[in-house]
């Protein structure tokens, strides 16, 4: 039996759309049964464009048909506590785009409602479903590198033409601590853990002079392990000759390095001490075949057939409702360190059934 799937925020635009790929890939089981979006006008048109009969602005109908399973959550960063906790309350598995959440209090309050209610938890954190990463990460596991002593992750991009297309962003405004820089603080944390203490820098740029808060963030991160990390993220720049996200993990045994250039493909660097040469080696990750949203088609794709498996074998998603709670406390610590000038130790202590996994 096919898993009925609804989507909650779509439009021909943003990341919402990457649900209608889903049909094209032979292995997944997910029919799209039901979308849910503010313009009735776009909706409706775009419901029959892509062949789905049940349209709806009010997110309530959706989250209560008996039909859909699994509810995906694409609206913007604000609106995502109040839109998981119907569908969690009524009974849906939950996969939902970053950041989780915005706040302390809501990622708590997912936390326990996902352990209350038994369901399933996926944050859509497309950075750990592109090729190169996922690369990097099998060579971490594997032992490559050795002991990891420092990490360094970034994401960079040039907002003004994303404002365009997306102008709930100026309007709320999005908070680019969480709506950013929780692309390279997950990454770091799937790598090292949990973040025990921030020390963190934030500016206004002069470029967006419409948006109103801070925008340009530099982190550096204590994790529990003694690992150091930094995480950068830069949004009101012209943006640089260089790769939009980087990550690079330093090891006993050799330092690894990896970038992804929206939908232009990406590369890992391998130095590994044992090589005599003292030259490294390159891995070269094609382009993705769909150039979609943003170029994350594949990614959606990737964490969605995770999502599957674990929905058909009883596994715990990865990263889930804990792991974005997490990524969501440091943006909630750097944010106090950026208004004291101090260090804030990170609060980690959110629980489920099955205690928390990295």
């Amino acid at each position: 039996m096919a898993i009925g799937l609804g989507v909650i925020g779509i439009n021909p635009t943003n990341m919402g759309s990457t649900a209608t790929l889903l049909k094209n890939v032979p292995d997944l089981n997910y029919e799209l049964l039901g979308i849910c979006a503010n313009r009735p006008d776009v909706l409706e048109n775009y419901a029959k464009q892509i062949g789905v009969n049940f349209w709806t602005t009010d997110y309530r109908e959706l989250v209560q048909r008996d039909d859909i399973s699994v509810i995906a959550i694409y609206s913007p960063d604000h609106l995502h506590a109040e839109h998981c906790i119907a569908a969690i309350e009524a009974g849906k598995h939950i996969v939902c785009t970053k950041p989780m959440v915005t706040s302390l209090e809501d990622a708590q309050r997912l936390v326990n409602l996902v352990r209350q209610h038994g369901v399933k938890f996926l944050v859509g954190q497309t950075m750990r479903f592109d090729l190169q990463f996922l690369t990097m990460k099998r060579l971490f596991d594997d032992g490559d590198l050795g002991d990891i002593m420092v990490a360094d992750a970034y994401y960079v991009h040039d907002m003004r033409e994303v404002y365009d297309f997306t102008p709930w962003r100026l309007q709320v405004p999005q908070d680019l601590m969480f709506g950013g820089v929780v692309h390279p603080v997950d990454i770091l944390r799937c790598f090292l853990g949990d973040v025990d203490e921030v020390h963190a820098y934030g500016t206004k740029g002069t470029l967006t002079p419409e948006y109103p808060i801070k925008n340009n963030f530099f982190l550096n991160l204590k994790f529990k392990n003694g690992q150091i990390a930094r995480a950068m993220g830069l949004y009101d720049i012209v943006h640089p000759p260089m790769p939009m996200m980087q990550v690079s993990i330093y090891g006993s045994k050799g330092t690894m390095i990896g970038d992804f250039t929206d939908n232009k493909g990406g590369q890992v660097k391998l130095m590994l001490d044992k090589m005599s040469a003292r030259e490294p080696f390159e891995m070269a990750c094609p382009p993705e075949v769909d150039t979609s949203v943003y170029g994350h088609g594949q990614t959606v794709i990737r964490y969605m057939r995770h999502f599957q498996e674990c929905l058909e074998n009883d596994l715990d998603p990865s990263p889930n409702v804990v792991d974005g709670a997490k990524s969501i406390a440091v943006g909630v610590a750097a944010w106090e360190s950026i208004e004291t000038g101090k260090p804030v130790k990170v609060f980690n202590e959110f629980l489920t059934s099955d205690s928390t996994s990295q």
